[in-house]
């Protein structure tokens, strides 16, 4: 049997980190290992328990989500530590800058228990929480601020089907969904995914969303459904 996923949780509201405790010892396959009231002492536990998953929510006294999130993606000792940001509203102001700053993804803290759990474990195994009503709104987002599209460097290392591939990623949809829309096996678009993850350097499926949309590619016709 493989070990648990084990998870921390950060929160400011002692009622939100009480049922998210509850909702994770009742899973054999998850362990807690700590939470914390703030980001700084959420820093600390993380440092001192390497979770694999961290539910953290973005606004909080003493260090937000976001300056967490800035520490952990400057800390070498937590780089396979997944960060998922909890957030009241699905337009969250900070949505984008908690992207942009490594988050693998976010969830409203009103989601369903059964959908948490499933997406702990989704992180935990590499993927990324970006519903496609979501991504569209994140691009929509950005997309009136062009100042800020700053191409990666590194975007001409693709190969014309990464980056085709990566158009489709950064809408949201997973590795099944863009085989069916491309007719192609699941397999094909994960290698694809896997390549232009290490050419870019991105440390999960929700970074690469982040760099197509600083990178100003034209994503597919088709409607985000």
């Amino acid at each position: 049997m493989s070990r648990p996923i084990r998870v921390a949780l950060v929160d400011d509201q002692p009622l939100v980190l009480m049922g998210l405790s509850t909702l994770v010892r009742s899973e054999p396959d998850l362990e807690l290992v700590g939470d914390a009231p703030d980001g700084r002492a959420g820093l600390a536990l993380l440092r001192r328990t390497r979770p694999d998953v961290v539910l953290c929510d973005i606004r909080m006294p003493v260090l937000d989500g976001l300056g967490l999130l800035a520490e952990v993606a400057a800390d070498p000792d937590l780089a396979e530590v997944k960060v998922v940001v909890l957030t009241t509203f699905e337009l969250d102001e900070y949505v984008f800058e908690a992207l942009r700053h490594g988050a693998s993804g976010f969830l409203l803290k009103d989601t369903d228990p059964a959908r948490l759990l499933e997406a702990i474990r989704i992180v935990a195994d590499g993927g990324s929480l970006l519903a496609p009503s979501v991504t569209r709104r994140v691009i929509e987002q950005f997309g009136q601020v062009g100042s800020r599209r700053r191409p990666h460097p590194r975007l001409g290392d693709l190969t014309d089907r990464e980056r085709e591939i990566l158009t489709w990623v950064a809408t949201g949809r997973s590795n099944a969904e863009i085989a069916a829309r491309l007719v192609v096996s699941p397999d094909t678009v994960r290698t694809h995914v896997s390549r232009a993850m290490v050419k870019l350097q991105a440390r999960d499926r929700a970074q690469l969303v982040v760099f197509a949309i600083e990178s100003g590619l034209g994503l597919p016709d088709q409607p985000l459904s």
